[in-house]
């Protein structure tokens, strides 16, 4: 069987993206291409890697394909002058991954005449089963976007810090496992093509770790279109890129909310574009995956969203009086401390923050930088200095805010055991730690009793 190379071909396979599945052993990986499915065949074949290297019986798993057409569009620019065909978008699935094991991919379309047109080979390593003990690393940012590398100037330089980050993240390739990008992801606004600019520029990352998306203003938001924001932040995508680029083990694609389960952490992934507000199904999704969790094998429990519902010193939300989005936290914090979650880690605002343990406005505890026994309160921290342009914050320190830095970085979560998390910010510029603290406890301080998180008891022997 002949191969094509896939630089010869402007219709190859090309940014293949992985994400974990809706179950630990599964891993789905998306690409782009030219060929519809009445031309060509699309497939990923995949092996674990021997022990000497090499794979041994390869298994070739098909792929769905998907595209849309400018009538998929809400509004201008994406139905007009943004508009370029998108190709199409392929999706497949490698299941009954060995927990931790390394494995190889190739992604390819197999032509009528039976020749193969191949992308690049890849390598991914499985996650681990629910509650397993390994170190596992975590990457958490939002807002990064896209950014010239020849030299040219990006429209209005939007996203400056947007190559610093893609470019650390890729030399420290070895030291994370996953990545989630909260939200704001190339900021194409309407401008169809710069997806593709996007998932070329973050390609040698997301080829080889999932790469776990949430919605953002800019991908969702446009009026009159079901969302809770009626504002034009997505230049007439409404959705639909995001929702068809990348692949999220969300039950409806529509609604971009969704859990990972990665060894001792639970991740719920909810979406600040849709209405989260208590008696909405968001709300339950939300209670339903913080409940759910077994903490004795899960300690870890992380709430994630693009939008700040928790705290941000940001001077739009100061002024506004409330330090978060209008409606953010008033019905979430009391699942917050009802099921105890450690942290609560946004984007949307373009620098980093950190808050002391909180509830209800008020830091349960003194300490800054080494927390153990009981979980008092939850850690609110803006991670929204990926690239765009930077925020500003409000003059006066509010006394729950520990550590603010306006600059580009990310965040990084390392889970050492059952008993021991690490979190670190660092600098895009230099990769350097700027921000850390430690937790430590055990499955008895989880289950410790806290104000408005204390189950009934009776006083029967």
């Amino acid at each position: 069987m002949s191969k094509l190379s896939p630089f010869k071909n402007p219709k190859a396979p090309v940014f293949p993206r992985l994400a974990q599945g809706k179950t630990h052993d599964e891993m789905a990986v998306t690409w782009t291409s030219g060929y519809d499915l009445g031309e060509a065949y699309p497939f990923v074949e995949w092996g674990m890697v021997a022990p000497g290297g090499g794979v041994g019986s390869p298994t070739r798993t098909p792929a769905g394909t998907l595209t849309f057409n400018r009538g998929s569009m809400c509004g201008e620019p994406a139905r007009s002058i943004g508009w370029r065909d998108p190709g199409f978008i392929h999706t497949a699935f490698m299941r009954g991954l060995w927990p931790n094991k390394e494995y190889s991919y190739k992604i390819g379309h197999e032509l009528s005449d039976g020749t193969v047109v191949w992308g690049k080979p890849y390598t991914f390593r499985a996650p681990p089963t629910p509650g397993q003990s390994s170190l596992q690393r975590i990457i958490i940012f939002g807002d990064m976007g896209k950014a010239e590398r020849d030299g040219s100037n990006e429209y209005a330089n939007y996203q400056p810090g947007s190559l610093n980050t893609t470019d650390t993240l890729i030399e420290d390739l070895d030291n994370y496992d996953m990545v989630f990008h909260i939200g704001d992801l190339p900021y194409a606004n309407g401008y169809i093509s710069q997806w593709d600019q996007f998932t070329a520029q973050v390609a040698p990352i997301s080829a080889k770790k999932p790469y776990m998306i949430a919605s953002g203003n800019h991908e969702r938001d446009w009026p009159n279109t079901g969302g809770f924001f009626d504002v034009k932040s997505s230049g007439g995508e409404c959705g639909v890129l995001a929702e068809t680029m990348y692949y999220y083990p969300a039950e409806n694609r529509a609604n971009f909310w969704y859990k990972v389960d990665y060894g001792m952490f639970r991740f719920c992934v909810a979406d600040s574009e849709h209405d989260w507000r208590e008696g909405t199904p968001q709300y339950k999704f939300i209670e339903e995956c913080l409940s759910t969790v077994d903490r004795k094998h899960q300690p870890w429990l992380i709430f994630t969203a693009h939008r700040v519902l928790g705290y941000s010193s940001d001077t739009k939300y100061a002024a506004q009086g409330s330090f978060d989005e209008p409606e953010g936290r008033e019905s979430l914090q009391k699942l917050w401390q009802r099921y105890r979650v450690d942290l609560a880690i946004f984007g949307h605002v373009h620098n980093y923050e950190r808050t002391c343990p909180l509830y209800q406005n008020q830091c349960t505890t003194s300490e800054q930088s080494h927390y153990s026994g009981t979980i008092n309160g939850t850690i609110f921290v803006v991670a929204g200095g990926g690239g765009s342009h930077l925020s500003s914050y409000t003059t006066a320190i509010p006394k729950w805010s520990v550590f603010r830095d306006r600059d580009y970085g990310f965040t990084k979560l390392t889970a050492f055991n059952h008993s021991s998390l690490l979190f670190e910010y660092k600098r895009s510029s230099d990769g350097k730690v700027y921000d850390n603290f430690t937790i430590h406890r055990d499955y008895r301080d989880v289950l410790g009793c806290m104000h408005d998180s204390c189950f009934p008891t009776t006083l029967a022997t």
